[in-house]
């Protein structure tokens, strides 16, 4: 299973964004991320409905953020996002009559659901400022 890098991309380009200042173009940011501009104008399309980022059209247009990085959740990006499956693993239903099989199921489901139940309550912790700040202390 290919594994979904949106959320920490989207999060590396926000935070980019919030040094640079200003309006950045989707051009600008598929050199960032060394994709296509609009495979960059796709990805953040959901990120403004979600109230994270503006948009403008035309010369001097582009993408700036809707609200101070402080005020802006991990958890916040990674549902604008869709709420990509945060495991790579689920548990496979072959025999839906096997009480063997449900049991494993319902016990894996329980686990996983724990297990995202606190990745979310993570996320919720953690602000873009945050990391911004952390970023900079292991860059200088």
């Amino acid at each position: 299973m290919r594994r979904d890098g949106r959320l920490s991309r989207m999060i590396h380009v926000l935070i980019h964004m919030d040094k640079r200042g200003g309006k950045t173009t989707s051009d600008t940011i598929a050199l960032m991320l060394n994709t296509n501009p609009v495979v960059v104008r796709r990805t953040m399309a959901p990120l403004k409905q979600a109230g994270l980022v503006r948009s403008d059209g035309g010369v001097g247009g582009g993408w700036s953020l809707a609200r101070a990085i402080d005020n802006v959740t991990v958890r916040e990006v990674y549902e604008a996002l869709g709420s990509p499956p945060a495991l790579a693993i689920d548990a496979a239903i072959d025999h839906k009559s096997c009480p063997v099989e449900q049991a494993v199921v319902a016990g894996l489901h329980a686990v996983f659901q724990t297990t995202e139940d606190f990745m979310l309550e993570q996320m919720e912790s953690v602000t873009l400022g945050t990391l911004a700040r952390h970023a900079g202390e292991t860059m200088g």
